[in-house]
């Protein structure tokens, strides 16, 4: 079982098929799937499931937090269900591919207080950008 699905039913999340489909095709290190890929890759384990369920389901994941939405420049929207562990992301900027690292450093700690501008931080979000090496 993955640890999303694990977290699940944890919260006592109500585990219709549907959800338990959408759970298990965001199982894995290193999943940023649309929601169309979501959607593809469902039908697949369920074909009756449809499109507007695996949206559904997917917004109720990110409200509940156990999954986070991840954007990047002019593409869509990517679900990252390493949501309980703390990472960024190594973005490629030819084919979109997205990584998981986790760099040396705290990116918090790294924010000089004179650059905080009077602001309390509680997170920070750091993207790195390259070619992956297929793209180079």
């Amino acid at each position: 079982m993955s640890d999303l699905l694990e977290r699940l039913r944890g919260r006592g999340w109500r585990m219709t098929s549907q959800r338990r489909v959408v759970a298990e095709v965001l199982s894995g290190d290193h999943v940023h799937l649309t929601a169309d890929e979501v959607h593809a890759r469902a039908v697949e384990r369920l074909p009756e499931i449809s499109r507007a369920t695996v949206y559904n389901t997917l917004g109720e994941l990110v409200t509940l937090g156990e999954i986070v939405e991840v954007s990047t420049e002019g593409r869509a929207k990517r679900y990252d269900p390493n949501a309980h562990h703390p990472h960024q992301h190594l973005v490629c900027s030819g084919c979109g591919t997205i990584r998981d690292v986790h760099p040396v450093g705290d990116p918090l700690c790294d924010l000089p207080p004179d650059q905080r501008y009077g602001f309390v931080v509680s997170e920070a979000e750091v993207t790195y950008r390259g070619l992956c090496p297929d793209c180079a």
